[in-house]
C-alpha cells in the first residue's frame, strides 16, 4: 500500500495500538492531521487521553511483570527487530512519502530517515545478543558479578521534526534490552508511526509489549511522566517541556532521558577550506528547514574572513530551492505548522528590533503557489551581539545568526556562551587548533570540518540544558538497562560473626 492509499478515506479514523489491539480513544475525540506544505487535512486520528495512557501503561506493566517479557530471550527479541527492519526496508518510498506529506521535509531527507530507521533496528538487534556483564576477582571465596537487566516499562515521547527515526531510535534499544513500551508521537506527525505499528503488529509481539497512544503532551505525555507504573520516561523535544517532564518524574524518582534543545555554534577560522566551510554553514542550518535540535544556528566567523565569506554565504542561501517536499527538486520545505511558522517570524522581527542586520530572507513565502503552506525564506542575520534573543534562544527554523571573533579564546567564549550544549563544529586546516577548540567546546556532539553526520553506533546527547543521558550506540542501549550486583558464596558455611552461646 502506498502513502496515498494509506491517506484515502478521511472518514476512517486512524487508531491507537494498545495491548495488541487497534482501538479508538475512550473519549471518541479526533484530531485532524495537516500537510504543512498545503494546509490541507491529510488524515483524521483518534485523540487519546489520560485514561488511554493508563490502559496502555497497565498493559505494558502486565506484559513485563507477569506475562514473561522480562524473561524473553535476547535472540527472540533480536529476531523481532530484524523482522521489522526487513519489512520497513521493503517500504522505503511509502514511509518516506508519509513523513514528507506529514512533516513537509524534502523526499530525499525522508528517504534517508527511513534508511536510518532500518539500520537502527538491525544495530540494536545485534547488541541484544552481545555480552553485557562482568565478573570481579574479590576475596572471601565470593564470586562477584554484575549483570544488566531491563529497566521495565518505559514511556517514550517523540518530536515532530523526525517522526519516524526519532521513534525507532527509542523503540529499538528498549526492545533489545527487554523493556516494554508506551510511545506517544507528536500530535502533528503521527502517520508514519501508526504505519510502523502495522508492521509491529504483523511480526508477532506479545500483547502489551509495545503500545501506541496518540494525543497531547498535556494529557498523554503528562501521564507517562507522572505514573508510578512507568520506570523510565524518554523525551526528545524542547528544553522547557523537558524541564516539566523532569519535575513530573521526580515524584516517582523514575529514570529520565532527555534530548533537548540547542543553539549550536559553527566556528569557522580564516584558514578553513573556503568552499567546504560555506557549504556546511548552509547545510548546518537550512537542512530540514532548520527544525533540527543540533542545527548550526550560530556561525562564529573569524573577522578576517568575513568580507569574503558572508557575501558568498548569502548568495548561496538565496539560491536554495524552497517548495513542496514531494517535488524532487525541492531543497527546503515548509515549517511544521502555522503556529510554529509564526514563532519563527516573531524571532525574525525581534532580531530586527534588537538591531541585528537582516542580510537575506526574513519573510513568509507566498509566491509560486506556496501561499497555503508554512514556508519561510532562508534567513541570515549579521551584526549580532551575545545578549540578543536570536543569539541566545532556540528558534528551530531556517534562521542563522553570525557572530565574529579575533582570537581562539574569543571564539570559545562565544561558542560556550549559551545555556545549551548539544552540538558544535570547527572548520580549520590546523589540526592541532581543531582539537584544542573541540576539546574546550562544551557540547556532546561535535565535528571537525563537517556538520551533521551522525551514526547509530555513536552516542547522541548534550551538555548543560541540552539534556540528560544519551541515545544511540552502546550508551543508548545502556540507558534501558539496570545494573545489578550479584555475590555468590563459594564456601557455604556460617560466617561466625555472632558467637553461638
Amino acid at each position: 500500500m502506498d502513502a496515498k492509499s494509506f491517506l484515502t478515506g478521511l472518514d476512517t479514523t486512524q487508531k491507537m495500538y494498545i495491548d495488541g489491539k487497534w482501538v479508538l480513544s475512550s473519549s471518541q475525540e479526533t484530531r485532524e492531521v495537516i500537510n504543512p506544505a498545503t494546509g490541507e487535512v491529510i488524515g483524521i486520528v483518534t485523540e487519546g487521553n489520560r485514561d488511554d495512557a493508563k490502559q496502555a501503561i497497565a498493559a505494558a506493566r502486565r506484559a513485563f511483570d507477569t506475562d514473561g517479557w522480562q524473561d524473553s530471550k535476547a535472540r527472540d527479541r533480536a529476531d523481532l527487530l530484524n523482522k521489522i527492519a526487513d519489512r520497513l526496508e521493503q517500504r522505503v518510498e511509502e514511509f518516506a512519502s508519509l513523513d514528507t506529506l506529514n512533516n513537509g521535509k524534502p523526499l530525499r531527507e525522508s528517504r534517508y530517515d527511513v534508511a536510518d530507521a532500518v539500520n537502527q533496528f538491525r544495530y540494536f538487534a545485534g547488541l541484544a545478543t552481545k555480552p553485557h556483564g562482568v565478573t570481579y576477582d574479590v576475596p572471601d571465596d565470593i564470586q562477584a558479578m554484575v549483570v544488566r537487566e531491563p529497566i521495565g516499562v518505559v514511556g517514550q515521547i517523540i518530536p515532530w521534526n523526525y517522526p519516524l527515526v526519532m521513534a525507532t531510535q527509542k523503540i529499538a534499544p528498549a526492545i533489545a534490552a527487554g523493556c516494554t513500551i508506551v510511545i506517544k508521537p507528536a500530535e502533528q506527525t503521527p502517520l508514519s508511526l501508526i504505519r510502523l505499528f502495522e508492521i509491529i503488529d504483523e511480526v508477532g509481539f506479545p500483547p502489551g509489549v509495545i503500545n501506541l497512544v496518540l494525543g497531547a503532551g498535556e494529557t498523554v505525555g503528562a501521564e507517562l511522566s507522572e505514573s508510578p507504573l512507568v520506570d523510565k520516561v524518554a523525551f526528545t523535544g524542547g528544553t522547557d517541556t523537558g524541564i516539566r517532564i523532569m519535575k513530573a518524574a521526580a515524584d516517582t524518582i523514575k529514570k529520565v532521558g532527555l534530548e533537548l534543545g540547542g543553539k549550536s555554534p559553527n566556528i569557522v577560522f580564516a584558514d578553513a577550506d573556503f568552499e567546504t566551510a560555506v557549504d556546511y554553514a548552509l547545510f548546518g542550518i537550512f537542512a530540514n528547514q532548520g527544525e533540527v535540535c543540533s542545527a548550526g544556528s550560530r556561525l562564529i566567523l573569524e573577522e578576517t574572513l568575513y568580507d569574503r565569506f558572508v557575501p558568498e554565504l548569502v548568495a548561496r542561501a538565496k539560491q536554495i530551492t524552497v517548495g513542496l517536499g514531494t517535488e524532487e527538486a525541492t531543497e527546503m520545505g515548509p515549517l511544521i505548522s502555522e503556529e510554529h511558522m509564526n514563532r519563527v517570524l516573531y524571532y525574525i522581527e525581534e532580531g530586527k528590533k534588537e538591531g541585528a542586520t537582516l542580510l537575506c530572507g526574513g519573510r513568509r513565502i507566498m509566491e509560486n503557489g506556496l501561499d497555503k503552506g508554512f514556508f519561510v525564506e532562508p534567513t541570515i542575520f549579521a551584526d549580532t551581539t551575545p545578549e540578543m534573543k536570536i543569539v541566545q534562544e532556540e528558534i528551530f527554523g531556517p534562521v542563522l545568526v553570525i557572530q565574529t571573533f579575533k582570537t581562539e579564546e574569543e571564539a570559545l567564549a562565544l561558542a560556550n556562551g549559551t545555556k545549551y550544549g548539544l552540538a558544535g563544529a570547527v572548520f580549520t586546516t590546523d589540526v592541532a587548533k581543531a582539537h584544542r577548540v573541540i576539546k574546550k567546546l562544551r557540547a556532546g556532539i561535535t565535528w571537525i570540518n563537517t556538520y551533521h553526520p551522525t551514526f547509530n553506533e555513536a552516542p547522541w546527547g548534550g551538555y548543560k540544558q541540552s539534556g540528560i543521558g544519551r541515545e544511540l550506540g552502546t550508551y543508548g542501549y545502556d540507558e534501558y538497562l539496570e545494573i545489578k550486583q550479584i555475590n555468590v558464596n563459594l564456601n557455604v558455611q556460617p560466617s561466625g560473626w555472632f558467637q553461638k552461646k
